[in-house]
């Protein structure tokens, strides 16, 4: 993209309610009840845990790291949000029904769900119970990617859906939240012109891949299991940093892997935003990820990568991503309260506490003090 093309992006963007301030009280942590996914018990269908991120927050609560009155409260993205990087045709396909008689097929949110049952429930349904929670957290990936270049850091509590991109979804992704992250920032943050993708969910990344195939501004680096979904060797060829992956691998291989290419890629290009991926499918028992790595070594994982970050004064934006099994809520938690003991991320930014919590909580959930960025 020329500078010209860029500058226009900017000048043309929507107004959105994704880039309202946020208060200091507010620690740069993003959620929204809504993330969980109930519909029926049809979720428990699919190897995901559709309610993880509730269980991340609740763990947090109860080590007293935070409260319902200092975390961000995800906003929900709206049709003129998503086509900053979705096209129209994409976003009907979700929309439409295929219809037979009386009766409306949700065909294609049941394929990117890889829930077959969906096909059969009446599409508002699945609209309102499946699409509303993927967005709101997508919602939340963009506005955690702003509050990383504001405060150093930021944690959305749900996204990282990076098999999808700008015409196709898959492998529960929906909605890219990666890629818009990236390009709201490019279009409305001064001084934001370069990302990194760190990604460490144990399946390839190929839809931020794909929508980023072309675009010089964004290095990818992938950790993979090479045998597994989605083996999409076009996307690939976006991929700065290529780390193939053999089935069973242990946490001393990886982990020595992850160290070394994560310097390597952040020493190589310098960029304004860090956005880690940090899926925990890659736990020793995963159904899908098919490696071998313990929970310590999760944590492990994840604090070499914030170290890197934090040692080069890079803001580092992280979603959760996939993780398949019933105990990885708690490991990410453990992963986010030992970030905090290792002095990673913390309560450092809560300034006024003598303000009352109700307050507090309002604030960080309204966004009503105005938005301080907008387009350049």
């Amino acid at each position: 993209m020329s500078h010209k093309e860029e500058n226009e992006g900017k000048r043309s963007s929507h107004h959105t309610e994704l880039y309202t301030s946020i208060p200091r009280t507010c620690l740069p942590i993003v959620y929204h009840p809504d993330y969980n996914i109930t519909f029926m018990g049809l979720e428990k269908l699919h190897p995901f845990d559709a309610g993880k991120w509730g269980k991340v927050i609740h763990f947090l609560k109860e080590e007293h790291f935070i409260t319902d009155g200092n975390i961000v409260e995800a906003r929900e993205a709206t049709e003129e949000d998503l086509l900053v990087v979705h096209t129209k045709r994409y976003l009907n396909r979700l929309k439409n029904q295929i219809l037979e008689g009386s009766r409306e097929w949700s065909l294609v949110v049941a394929t990117i769900t890889e829930i077959p049952p969906l096909l059969f429930l009446p599409n508002f349904l699945v609209q309102r119970k499946v699409l509303r929670p993927l967005r709101t957290q997508t919602g939340g990936t963009i506005m955690a990617g702003k509050l990383a270049v504001d405060r150093g850091w930021a944690i959305n509590v749900g996204g990282g859906f990076h098999h999808c991109s700008s015409d196709k979804g898959g492998g529960f992704c929906a909605f890219a939240d990666i890629t818009l992250a990236i390009k709201f920032l490019f279009e409305r943050v001064e001084g934001v012109s370069r990302a990194t993708i760190i990604d460490l969910d144990a399946h390839q990344g190929n839809g931020h891949e794909r929508d980023f195939l072309d675009d010089r501004r964004v290095f990818i680096m992938d950790v993979y299991n090479r045998y597994i979904y989605p083996g999409d060797e076009y996307a690939k060829r976006a991929i700065k940093r290529k780390v193939e992956l053999d089935w069973g691998t242990e946490d001393s291989e990886y982990l020595q892997k992850v160290e070394l290419h994560c310097d390597g890629a952040l020493n190589e290009v310098r960029p304004d935003i860090i956005v880690y991926n940090a899926g925990t499918d890659i736990l020793d028992g995963d159904p899908l990820g098919g490696l071998s790595i313990s929970p310590q070594g999760i944590v492990n994982r994840d604090e070499i990568v914030f170290r890197a970050a934090m040692r080069r004064g890079i803001p580092i934006l992280m979603v959760t991503s996939g993780g398949y099994q019933k105990k990885t809520a708690r490991i990410i938690a453990d992963s986010i309260l030992n970030l905090h003991r290792q002095g990673l991320i913390g309560a450092e930014a809560l300034e006024g506490e003598g303000s009352s919590s109700l307050v507090t909580s309002m604030m960080c959930s309204s966004g009503s003090v105005g938005s301080t960025f907008t387009a350049v």
